[in-house]
C-alpha cells in the first residue's frame, strides 16, 4: 500500500490552519499536521509545531522501535539527551531505540518527521 494525502496544498498557510491539530497534554504549545499516511503500515510524514516556549521535559526522552527522520524546517528546537540544538536545514536520522528529547523551543519550530513503524 502507499501513502495516501491532498496532493497539492500548503501547510503552512492561513488557510491551513484548521488541519494543524494540538498534541495532547501540551496546552496547545504543540501541534501538528499529518500530510501523508500509510493506514495499513502506519508509515506517515507530518509537521510538527512547537511554539516558543515549548518544553517537552515533563515527558522524559522518547524513542520509537521504528527509524525516523527529522528535518527542521524553521526555528530551533534544543534536544536535551544528545545536547545539540537542531536549526534550520539540520536533519536527523534516528535509528531505531535511539533516544532523543526532551526538546526545548526557544523560538518558534517547525519540524518534518518520515516515520517507519513498518520497519519496526
Amino acid at each position: 500500500m502507499t501513502k495516501h494525502a491532498v496532493k497539492y496544498w500548503n501547510a503552512l498557510s492561513e488557510s491551513s490552519h484548521n488541519r494543524w491539530q494540538p498534541v495532547d497534554g501540551t496546552d496547545g504549545m504543540i501541534e501538528q499536521v499529518t500530510l501523508s499516511i500509510d493506514d495499513i503500515t502506519g508509515d506517515y510524514t507530518r509537521l510538527t509545531r512547537f511554539r516558543a516556549g515549548a518544553d517537552t521535559s515533563p515527558y522524559g526522552t522518547c524513542r520509537h522501535a521504528y527509524p525516523e527522520e527529522v528535518f527542521i524546517v524553521s526555528g530551533r528546537l534544543y534536544d536535551q539527551a544528545n545536547e545539540t540544538w537542531l536549526e534550520q536545514g539540520h536533519y536527523a536520522n534516528r535509528l531505531p531505540g535511539e533516544i532523543h528529547g526532551p526538546f526545548l523551543c526557544e523560538q518558534e519550530c517547525i519540524v518534518l518527521e518520515i516515520s517507519t513503524p513498518s520497519q519496526a
